[in-house]
């Protein structure tokens, strides 16, 4: 078996030995272990000693069997980056905060691994978005990475000022959304940005989308879910000449007579979970969902 390893360069100071740890049990258990450079060398750096790997990659040039992101969600989300087209499995060891994606603890690592090597887990396929815009290269304007595994985020980039955000289901307007913005949300992403605008909170396997409006200078504009099946057509209008499109938290302004286009991406993310696992648990344990404090 082959896992290649990512994960965040600044690490808390507790986790660097349950880091070094994981690492050591993976050599341990035969498994030949491939880490990312920036991360490697970070964290020798802090242990002050050469992380035990048996190599080191660049970028997306490697191969394997497994995925291990060491951080939070957002780790995870960059984690997909590079690991999403291979369709390698990744699992999310959680230094973070409160980790809907990265949800494995460190302290877990010895059976976590043991499960790994006897196939004692299941794969949870996620969807992702693909954003295309009129007259733009994203692919080379967003880190050579224009998909979303969490949502696109449709934003004014004059503060002082709402826009207009029209929006097109196969080329049938079905709301022209004033206000801060609109979010366009996987299943995945609905407990990210989309949940703290009020929207909903969508089982991660489900084939839908959820679009849900920032701020809107309407009572009746409220978050909809749609098929994702649909190819999403984006027009904004604003007294700004720009706007923002915020993919995964990665930032690009763009003229406000670019058109963007959003459909799902021709491939998904492959995501790990221990034998047992269920999406009520992680609501559970994360939002104490169904919990009554009375």
């Amino acid at each position: 078996m082959k896992i290649a390893v990512f994960g965040k360069r600044r690490q808390n100071a507790e986790d660097l030995p349950r880091i070094a740890s994981l690492m050591k049990i993976l050599s341990d258990r035969g498994i030949f272990v491939a880490v990312q450079r920036h991360f490697y060398e970070a964290m020798t750096r802090e242990l002050g000693m050469p992380l035990e790997a048996d190599d080191v990659f660049d970028a997306d040039e490697f191969t394997a069997d497994i995925a291990i992101s060491i951080g939070g969600d957002g780790t995870f989300l960059r984690t997909a980056r590079w690991v999403g087209p291979k369709e390698i499995p990744i699992i999310g060891f959680n230094t973070g905060h409160l980790g809907f994606l990265a949800e494995e603890s460190l302290s877990e690592a010895p059976v976590i691994v043991d499960n790994l090597i006897a196939g004692k887990f299941f794969i949870e396929p996620r969807s992702l978005l693909e954003v295309k815009a009129s007259g733009q290269n994203l692919r080379q304007s967003i880190s050579g990475w224009a998909y979303a595994l969490n949502e696109a985020a449709i934003l004014r980039h004059d503060s002082a000022s709402m826009i207009t955000v029209h929006t097109f289901l196969d080329d049938i307007e079905i709301a022209s959304y004033q206000g801060d913005g609109l979010i366009i949300s996987t299943p995945t992403g609905s407990t990210a940005y989309n949940l703290s605008v009020g929207g909903p909170i969508i089982q991660p396997t489900a084939p839908c989308w959820a679009l849900s409006p920032i701020a809107p200078h309407a009572l009746t504009m409220r978050p909809l879910v749609v098929s994702d099946s649909h190819i999403i057509t984006i027009r904004v209008d604003s007294r700004a000449d720009t706007y923002r499109v915020n993919l995964d938290g990665r930032q690009l302004i763009l003229p406000i007579d670019v058109t963007l286009h959003i459909r799902r991406a021709p491939f998904v993310v492959k995501v790990i979970h221990m034998d047992g696992h269920t999406f009520v648990d992680t609501l559970s344990s994360k939002l104490l969902w169904g919990i009554s404090k009375r």
